[in-house]
């Protein structure tokens, strides 16, 4: 269950959730002219109604800090908002069947958990599938023409393992068929 949002708190820690596109471990440029952050997208599923109240409401919050701070004391007509659809601008990807999402970056390192707050240091341990949850900061910003809402990524706690979303196979998955173990290291095979 989401963190109770104070008024005007900008601040969420998610209920459980499932991570993709994660970049948690070592920073990553999402193309060659854009500064390197540690990054993920956060899939929320539509029915954990209190992870997503709790957004909304830390979205709006940053609008509002956004109107006075950065915005003019104007609302922006075309303003971005991080919380996006996955049914509506992923209907390919089943993964997003059904979820909320949004992306969540940071210059520096988050913290990464276990279960029991213990730090995870073995980094194909949290991976795109599995699930956890994540405390993230919405702020308002004005950027190259573009005015809206984003969220900075804080920490990240895995939960529980889920299916990769990577995609690809394991080394056992694709030679454990046997036809290795009829060769020996010592036998010529070119000749």
């Amino acid at each position: 269950m989401a963190n109770e949002n104070k008024t005007n708190s900008t601040k969420v820690v998610t209920g459980l959730v499932r991570f993709s596109y994660v970049h948690i471990f070592k920073p990553e440029a999402v193309d060659e002219d854009s500064e390197k952050k540690y990054s993920m997208a956060v899939l929320i599923p539509k029915s954990d109604k209190a992870t997503l109240s709790a957004i909304k409401a830390a979205v709006d919050a940053a609008k509002e800090k956004g109107k006075t701070e950065k915005w003019n004391g104007k609302m922006p007509a075309n303003l971005k908002t991080p919380l996006r659809d996955g049914d509506d601008e992923r209907p390919d990807d089943e993964a997003y069947a059904g979820h909320y999402f949004f992306n969540c970056s940071s210059k520096q390192k988050p913290q990464i958990v276990d279960s029991h707050c213990q730090e995870i240091l073995d980094e194909t341990a949290v991976y795109s599938g599995c699930y956890g949850r994540v405390s993230v900061n919405f702020f308002p910003f004005d950027a190259k023409g573009n005015k809206g809402v984003a969220a900075g990524l804080n920490n990240v706690q895995k939960l529980k393992d889920g299916e990769s979303l990577a995609g690809g196979s394991t080394a056992e998955e694709d030679f454990g068929d046997g036809f290795g173990e009829n060769f020996d290291d010592d036998d010529d095979y070119l000749d």
